[in-house]
């Protein structure tokens, strides 16, 4: 005599498939409307980076992140004193990024700048010495502030140890009374720097990942496969 199967044994196994389908097909989607963000952001930074540059002036009043990378061109004069050193890696190995307050000849809040990257090693005092005191030039990208450091490392302003530019604390800590809402990474400054150790600009690294294609296709693949399981499990189970 033929007992067959359970409603249960039946039912379970294929709903549980067509829910991991349904989460798949979710995964999927969210990964398609991803890329279609990251396109968008790359677009955008494409068109930044090589538009002509612009004066602070012309930056909103409120939100400036929908302008990061876009290229600035500031004049005026640093405040040596206010120099952070920040830890940095780059291209060129361990070192810092030599952070300077810059204020403008028209008065406002002084513009924090990453005049460059100077190797592991260098002192604060030597870093203040070779900024120079004269009016200066620079142009460079728009970047917001950094206000975390990294999970076993936070700033820690009473040691000078700087992990992360979080310009607000390095404002306060620098007695400047005022809170900067983005600093610039320099890619050129007029005239060039000579008093050593002279900061090398231009290492800012604009890399986006894009691997949402990939990983869309690889979630409609799963989800192909959770229908093909279920139809088999289906009729196995009849």
């Amino acid at each position: 005599m033929k007992t067959g199967s359970s409603p249960t044994r039946r039912v379970l196994p294929v709903f549980v498939l067509l829910v991991f389908m349904g989460l798949f097909l979710a995964l999927g989607t969210w990964q398609v409307r991803r890329l279609a963000w990251k396109e968008a952001l790359i677009a955008d930074v494409d068109r930044a980076l090589h538009a002509a540059p612009i004066a602070p002036a012309a930056l909103p009043a409120g939100d400036v992140a929908p302008f990061s990378y876009h290229r600035l061109i500031l004049s005026g004069h640093f405040l040596p004193q206010a120099t952070v050193l920040v830890t940095a890696t780059s291209p060129l190995g361990n070192g810092y990024w030599v952070m300077v307050p810059l204020a403008a000849h028209q008065g406002g809040v002084p513009v924090w700048i990453n005049r460059g990257f100077v190797p592991l090693g260098t002192r604060l005092d030597a870093a203040r010495g070779a900024v120079p005191t004269g009016d200066v030039s620079v142009t460079g990208l728009l970047r917001p502030s950094e206000p975390k450091g990294t999970l076993f490392r936070a700033n820690r302003p009473s040691d000078e140890r700087w992990y992360a530019r979080d310009l607000p604390v390095m404002a306060a800590t620098r007695h400047l009374g005022t809170e900067p809402r983005y600093f610039v990474d320099a890619q050129s400054e007029t005239p060039r720097p000579t008093v050593a150790p002279v900061p090398v600009p231009g290492l800012t690294v604009i890399a986006f990942p894009n691997n949402h294609l990939s990983y869309a296709l690889t979630w409609f693949a799963l989800a192909a496969l959770s229908l093909a399981a279920t139809i088999v499990v289906w009729r196995k189970a009849r």
